[in-house]
């Protein structure tokens, strides 16, 4: 048998598993060597445009947008050389506010927002979390490639100097997170964020991972991107322990695709047909597994891999369980079926705040049995269309029964930081 560590919450579990069982992995890129110092290379020669002090230097007030605590950025150290960065352009604490690019999701605590930007950041910087339902903190920017109205935070639209941090990693229906993604729908308004997110452009076969070109998410974020015109990109790739590994600043024209063919490169992994009976995967530990939303993003990484019929255990802290706000729990635990749900997402007229995790979490549940392991009293996990397990070993044991001779087993020990695909469904 071999042992497997599977990321969760802040710590680590571990599951023994067949001697056979193919094990998939991110290739591991080591820590910048001097994190600091590729920051400030990036602000003082970036891709495809002036060094960042130019553009600060002469202009009015500046919005730094940062992903909000469900996205691993090690936001802190970038601040650490971008806000000093500034200060010597003529931008302080007076002409800088961080905006906080929440989407759809809960703002974040003070204590949160200590440990995301820094206690002395917190302290000196004004700091805005954005709210997707508070009307008057909105403006309409235009219209979307879709014509749909775009109503976008007005302390950013209004700023003169617009600056976008984000993470890129793998995403399960925008290809990859990043880019234009940190304006919208970061900061978009709720009746903009349900348009994004409608059924149709969630079930287009290129709304998914690794796609950018033709994926119709990326298309509609960057033409928001296109209507307020952001001064300046910083988008980063983290590596399993948090440290940077690449820094990809300038335009999202030039910075943005490179980003994404070096993660792709990385995280890519191909595995030999057929698919699998049994797929182990994470949701890469705290913060991505605060909550079962957010760990439908492993449960699709698991998903592109397992046979129909086949079975995923999860391992998913989920410390805020569903979560309580919004709409994900009340859509999953009213259906009657993954099918029904589905049926009933697609009826005309049908938007509501987080279908759109719910239609793919209903969808890998026609493809195959999702078992999980968290904190979410097993109850709850039951109303929720998925089978609780009150310890990986308890799983292994359960579904290895389930299948006769030798079992195909595959683990995602980093869930959605690796996107495995069957080689020959690829072109």
């Amino acid at each position: 048998m071999l042992n497997v560590q599977l990321a969760y919450g802040s710590g680590v579990v571990t599951a023994s598993v067949p001697d056979s069982t193919t094990i998939l992995t991110p290739r591991y890129v080591a820590t910048l060597p001097d994190e600091a110092a590729a920051i400030y290379q990036a602000l003082a020669a970036p891709r495809g445009t002036r060094p960042l002090a130019d553009m600060v230097r002469g202009r009015g007030s500046v919005a730094i947008v940062t992903p909000d605590i469900t996205r691993p950025l090690p936001t802190a150290r970038i601040l650490k050389v971008l806000l000093p960065y500034l200060e010597a352009a003529g931008a302080g604490p007076e002409r800088v506010t961080l905006i906080n690019g929440t989407g759809s999701h809960r703002g974040n605590t003070p204590e949160e927002l200590s440990g995301m930007y820094g206690p002395e950041v917190v302290r000196r910087y004004p700091i805005v979390n954005h709210d997707a339902e508070r009307a008057d903190s909105l403006t309409r920017v235009g219209r979307t490639r879709n014509g749909v109205d775009a109503w976008l935070n007005r302390d950013f639209v209004r700023a003169d100097v617009k600056i976008v941090l984000g993470l890129i990693e793998p995403h399960f229906f925008a290809g990859f997170s990043g880019g234009a993604k940190g304006v919208y729908p970061a900061l978009a308004g709720m009746d903009s964020i349900l348009a994004f997110h409608n059924a149709q452009q969630i079930d287009d076969p290129r709304s998914t991972w690794g796609v950018i070109d033709g994926n119709p998410h990326q298309s509609e974020c960057q033409s928001v991107w296109n209507l307020v015109h952001p001064d300046f990109l910083l988008n980063c790739t983290v590596n399993r322990d948090h440290g940077l590994t690449g820094i990809f600043a300038g335009t999202l024209e030039e910075a943005f695709p490179a980003g994404c063919a070096y993660c792709k490169e990385v995280a890519m992994t191909p595995v030999d047909p057929p698919a699998f009976d049994v797929v182990l995967t994470s949701n890469s530990g705290y913060p991505l597994d605060q909550n079962l939303y957010q760990t439908v993003k492993g449960l699709s990484a698991a998903a592109q891999i397992v046979r129909p019929g086949g079975t995923i255990l999860c391992a998913a802290e989920c410390r805020e369980g569903f979560p309580d706000h919004g709409e994900f729990h009340e859509l999953m635990v009213n259906a009657e079926s993954p099918k029904a749900l589905l049926k009933h997402i697609f009826q005309p007229g049908f938007q509501r705040p987080d279908q759109w995790e719910a239609q793919t979490l209903a969808k890998i549940l026609t493809r195959a049995e999702v078992w999980l392991y968290s904190t979410i009293p097993a109850h709850a996990v039951s109303e929720a269309m998925l089978k609780p397990i009150a310890s990986l070993a308890e799983g292994l044991t359960a579904v290895l029964h389930r299948y006769p001779g030798e079992p195909r087993i595959a683990a995602l020990p980093e869930g959605p930081m690796t996107i495995p695909y069957v080689a020959e469904r690829v072109n």
